[in-house]
């Protein structure tokens, strides 16, 4: 999936604003798996003029970074084709000076990666999940030139989850939510208006504990609730 040609569509923040507050001057390569993840990573961006590629596999990624320079690429490290591991190594053998964040929906480093000298920042999924703005210090140690590993990735040990029950209600929502949809979409699901829409979201995170739509879905997914 390609979805560089829609950026200008796309909404506001589901991450809180995580990202605008960090000083990235170049281009942004970003792959994801699946639209939910893609989508709320763009829509972080304040300026997304800055997104040259926003893609879910790891051949396409790696057809825009050959047309022209990048400054960061962030990926998770499974995509709906390739791998994200990969992607960062073949990304900075081609662009030397490029800034790599990968997000760890696995929680590990496989063992290959761990030492390897291209691979600067990793986020751990859990420590996400957790609040602690872990993608945001990731991003902005790469930019000082520095590396960064989240919390459990350093301590080896992840964090307590806690997995509430939903209702019936709550699981819908859950599941429209980790397929994308935007509240104006979900409302059209479930044949609501969008402001009864925006109240089932915000139950949810309630229920949840969490505070924005991709921790609500990645904590789902790490409670059996949902899958990408």
């Amino acid at each position: 999936m390609d979805l560089t040609p829609f950026l200008c569509s796309l909404e506001g923040t589901t991450l809180d604003q995580l990202l605008m507050s960090v000083a990235i001057h170049g281009k942004v390569a970003i792959a994801m798996k699946g639209r939910f993840l893609l989508r709320s990573v763009c829509e972080s961006f304040h300026d997304r003029s800055q997104i040259g590629c926003a893609v879910t596999d790891e051949s396409t990624c790696l057809a825009y970074l050959t047309k022209e320079p990048y400054e960061l690429l962030i990926c998770t490290d499974y995509l709906e084709r390739g791998n994200g591991f990969e992607l960062a190594r073949k990304a900075r053998e081609a662009q030397g000076n490029l800034k790599v964040v990968v997000l760890a929906l696995g929680d590990v480093i496989p063992a290959q990666y761990v030492d390897a000298p291209w691979l600067e920042a990793v986020v751990a999924e859990a420590d996400f999940i957790g609040d602690q703005r872990p993608l945001q210090a990731a991003v902005m140690a790469v930019m000082g030139h520095h590396c960064y590993r989240s919390p459990s990735l350093r301590s080896g040990t992840l964090p307590y989850l806690s997995c509430p029950r939903l209702t019936k209600r709550e699981y819908e929502v859950l599941d429209l939510l980790a397929s994308g949809l935007t509240d104006k979409e979900i409302a059209e699901q479930l044949v609501v208006s969008e402001e009864t829409a925006r109240t089932y979201t915000k139950r949810l995170l309630k229920t949840l504990d969490v505070n924005n739509r991709l921790q609500a879905v990645l904590k789902g997914m790490r409670c059996g609730m949902v899958r990408l």
